[in-house]
């Protein structure tokens, strides 16, 4: 996605030269949240999941070439080598190559039946998987561990988490919130296994039968989810001798130290000046909005990426007490001060909001809808806030801007 909007952002500044857009897998650009969300349920086909219609490449003059893996850049010769030995010039490069789901150490891990998730074959493969069996454990209970889950009790699968933390997503949201998280999957069926972790895929014929955790218990399955997070795609990179730290180190203009090499999207390590640091974020909006920048930086123009970190989530559907979540801003783990909530938690319709010295840091809308730009503003303006009116629906968040 993040090559197809760099394209994309190229064509409407005016750029008029050529561009290749290289991707290794067989389909045109395409969004990743669908995998795991109305893809995965069959609530959408695939063809929605695309970034562009099949025209819009000749259209724009942009050489989509499918199946190309690159082997290397040659930053002195400014080339790129493809897989089978052929190169391509270039002037200016941009690196999308995103992230790689992790895997675990233990015996088993290459058994059928063990599931990962990143690309739309891996989607498709878990959708059958779920059509045919009756126990499902997923390892990690990040994002995608949870809404694969969730697209699980909706098949009847009966779903089992093993999670190495106290409680779901507690690194990302903390424990406040982390908590309701728990409680809709706990509500849906979904069984937890809590501070343990996996030692073993346990194996009968070539296929996973279920797990052996920490400590030697065992819990069965018929097949297993393996979703303990990414890595960002940073080989290339590597190679080329380029500032490789938690991804590959930009600027705010997205740029590397080689005036001729940008990056974006889950790969891009990118200083924000909106909040002062190097962040990489795993989310979408990035892979969407980033580009724009990028292809400024590219054409020797002055620009800068500083937008909030958002991502979101769907999880069960709202007739069956399921969520609709939104995140805005940015906490790192147990950087914040208190957590208000605004609403009806127990009733999933929320709002969250994570507090440092009387500074919204970020926020969460959880069924509650319209709200993304009254949130904004509350964390780029550094308003300090009273608590307490935070958390009363009769004050409306304009008027605590205003203050």
């Amino acid at each position: 996605m993040a090559g197809a909007k760099g394209a994309e952002a190229l064509r409407a500044l005016g750029f008029d030269g050529r561009i290749a857009l290289l991707g290794d897998e067989p389909h045109r650009p395409y969004e990743r949240p669908p995998l795991s969300k109305e893809y995965l349920l069959g609530n959408a086909g695939f063809d929605a999941a695309y970034v562009h219609d099949e025209g819009w490449y000749a259209e724009n003059r942009v050489d989509l070439q499918l199946r190309a893996s690159v082997r290397r850049i040659d930053r002195s010769l400014r080339q790129v080598e493809l897989a089978d030995g052929a190169r391509i010039d270039f002037e200016k490069l941009l690196i999308t190559t995103g992230a790689h789901p992790r895997s675990l150490p233990v015996p088993g891990i290459e058994a059928e039946g063990v599931l990962h998730l990143r690309r739309v074959e891996d989607s498709d493969r878990i959708k059958r998987t779920l059509a045919g069996i009756e126990r499902l454990v997923v390892v990690g209970a990040g994002w995608i561990g949870l809404e694969v889950a969730a697209a699980a009790r909706t098949a009847e699968v009966a779903v089992t988490i093993v999670e190495t933390a106290e409680l779901p997503l507690l690194r990302v949201l903390g424990p406040e919130v982390a908590q309701v998280f728990a409680d809709l999957h706990r509500a849906h069926g979904v069984e937890f296994r809590f501070g343990t972790a996996v030692d073993e895929i346990r194996t009968s014929g070539g296929r996973a039968t279920g797990v052996r955790l920490t400590g030697g218990s065992e819990l069965p399955a018929d097949a297993v989810l393996v979703a303990v997070g990414v890595d960002p795609d940073v080989e290339l990179a590597q190679q080329a001798g380029l500032r490789v730290q938690n991804g590959i180190l930009v600027d705010a203009s997205l740029r590397t130290p080689d005036p001729n090499i940008v990056a974006a999207g889950d790969v891009a390590n990118a200083y924000n000046p909106l909040l002062g640091k190097q962040i990489r974020v795993e989310h979408w909006a990035n892979a969407l909005n980033q580009p724009a920048t990028a292809a400024a930086a590219m054409l020797g123009r002055d620009a800068e990426y500083s937008e909030l970190p958002y991502f979101f989530t769907d999880q069960y559907s709202p007739d069956a007490g399921g969520i609709g979540m939104e995140y805005l801003g940015y906490v790192e783990p147990g950087g914040y001060e208190q957590v208000v909530f605004r609403g009806d938690v127990p009733g999933r319709e929320f709002i969250a909001f994570w507090l440092d010295g009387g500074r919204v840091l970020a926020g969460m809308n959880v069924n509650v809808w319209d709200v993304q730009d009254q949130l904004r503003t509350l964390i780029t303006s550094g308003t300090t806030v009273d608590p307490a009116a935070l958390a009363d629906p009769g004050t409306a968040l304009n008027d605590l801007i205003a203050r």
